[in-house]
């Protein structure tokens, strides 16, 4: 299909202030889609609240405006601009909210705007957990047992049916903000009346605790004319119970088997179809059960994400740039791909390197009085997040450390860990006994610095069947470690 030539000028929609929660990911995806359009011949119209980006800069858009991301301020925007369309799918969570709020108001009607790269109903039922549920018992997918509640009364009746662990997602917010794991009534109050007053329609799913499962996520994409593509696979080091954005993450995806990777991918496109996105990129997020290998449905986001600059760095495939050019008319067999410049976009990206992203957290800066502040858990606490390439997984993984800025030049051997190593591999009796209670302890709560804590009990001998069995981390992961500690202690050996 030729690009839309009904379609004149676009409304862009930023994300707002970078926050906790995201990254940098809407600016960087929203650079490549105010670029794309520009090269099609579009006016293009740019919204956005912080002017400390990439973005706002003057030079790239055809009109700028740095004012709050509220319907009130983007209909005084539409007023003026008079565009033909908005896409709100560049912007996060505050993206699609704000342009569904223009729909409900009639606003969008009433200019005669269409919306682009999302309709209406596709935000819907992917952000409304209930109606997402719903879309997935439809097409005979799985999805974790659990009910949706309005009022804490509600919760507490379903409570009692279901028992602990439970985990208390907030509709419509981001980085699972509100959120959390409750183990016990009290914990239990506490995140449902806060998830209760975070959610924009005062909603929260409870929901059975898949804690322990291994977390997977598919970077797809998919046009008018129903063409579909995985651009990357990707896999938490975490197990479920971890925000993906403060779990370490593997792409490609390390442990699965072909036969697992093609019912993910047979699962991905028939979700991507159901919820309706016909032009542009989504993230869809899977739990395995490492015992029984039953697939369970997380969520979908039906616009660019975190996973989405991840996914274009890691293949070079510019999700944002291609999903923008989609939102105009276009589909994927039409667009050359930028990195082969021969072969159109309806073809996979093959990649022979591994990439490891580990987030970045502050809890020094970002004190708090609570011992647990630093437990990580659904809601996302880290400030930012980089990402290394290697041969494979020990290169990619050492790389990343080292990319952190906090000091490490990788995992062990710089002189800077708690234990040294030969305080490590001499220990004896008692003493030994303690330090792997001690550690052990440790690693069975998720904190920023367990990666750590990991290769200490690897130098003291601790097996890794018991730390899958602490951390449910995979067996696999556990075992690259023991590789890196394994030359470590080789390198010991020897005397310069």
């Amino acid at each position: 299909m030729p690009r839309r030539s009904d379609i004149k000028t676009i409304l862009l929609i930023g994300s707002g202030p970078i926050v906790i929660g995201q990254a940098c990911e809407f600016d960087y995806s929203g650079t490549q889609a105010v670029k794309a359009l520009k090269e099609e011949g579009y006016k293009v119209i740019l919204v956005n609240s912080n002017p400390a980006t990439i973005m706002t800069d003057p030079e790239l858009a055809d009109a700028t405006y740095i004012e709050p991301i509220t319907p009130y301020f983007i209909e005084k925007i539409i007023q003026k601009e008079q565009p033909d369309a908005i896409l709100p799918t560049m912007g996060g969570q505050t993206a699609l909210n704000t342009a569904i709020a223009l729909n409900e108001s009639g606003v969008l009607n009433k200019y005669g705007i269409e919306l682009i790269g999302a309709k209406v109903d596709s935000i819907r039922k992917a952000e409304s957990r209930e109606l997402f549920n719903n879309s997935m018992n439809k097409i005979g997918l799985e999805t974790a047992k659990g009910q949706f509640v309005n009022t804490y009364k509600e919760a507490q009746d379903f409570i009692d049916q279901i028992g602990f662990p439970v985990i208390i997602r907030p509709s419509f917010t981001l980085g699972g903000t509100g959120g959390g794991i409750a183990y016990n009534y009290e914990e239990f109050e506490n995140f449902v009346n806060r998830g209760l007053t975070t959610s924009p329609v005062n909603q929260v799913l409870i929901e059975e605790s898949l804690i322990g499962w291994k977390e997977f996520e598919l970077e797809v994409m998919r046009d008018s004319n129903d063409n579909f593509v995985v651009i990357c696979s990707i896999e938490n080091f975490d197990p479920m119970g971890v925000h993906t954005g403060d779990s370490i993450t593997v792409a490609p995806a390390q442990t699965l088997s072909d036969k697992q990777y093609q019912k993910l991918r047979d699962a991905a496109k028939k979700v991507i179809s159901e919820i309706g996105v016909e032009t542009g990129g989504s993230n869809i997020q899977f739990a395995v059960n490492p015992v029984t290998g039953r697939i369970i449905v997380i969520e979908m986001n039906p616009r660019v994400s975190r996973s989405s600059a991840l996914a274009s760095k890691a293949t070079g495939f510019p999700i944002a740039k291609i999903a923008a050019k989609l939102a105009v008319g276009y589909t994927l067999d039409e667009i050359p791909n930028d990195i082969t410049k021969t072969t159109p976009s309806c073809f996979e990206p093959v990649i022979d390197y591994v990439v490891v992203k580990i987030p970045r957290w502050d809890f020094n800066k970002f004190r708090s009085p609570n011992p647990e502040s630093d437990v990580l858990g659904v809601q996302m606490k880290s400030v930012g997040e980089v990402m290394s390439f290697g041969r494979n997984f020990k290169e990619a993984f050492q790389k990343a450390i080292r990319s952190l800025e906090i000091g490490r030049s990788g995992l062990g051997a710089d002189g800077k860990d708690l234990y040294t190593t030969g305080q490590l591999l001499n220990i004896k009796g008692k003493d030994k006994d303690e330090l792997i209670d001690k550690i052990i302890t440790k690693l069975q709560t998720p904190r920023n610095d367990n990666i750590f804590y990991l290769r200490y009990a690897l130098l003291l001998g601790v097996s890794i069947e018991q730390l899958y069995t602490s951390t449910q981390i995979d067996p696999w992961f556990l075992n690259q470690i023991r590789e890196i500690v394994e030359m470590e202690k080789e390198l010991t050996e020897y005397m310069l």
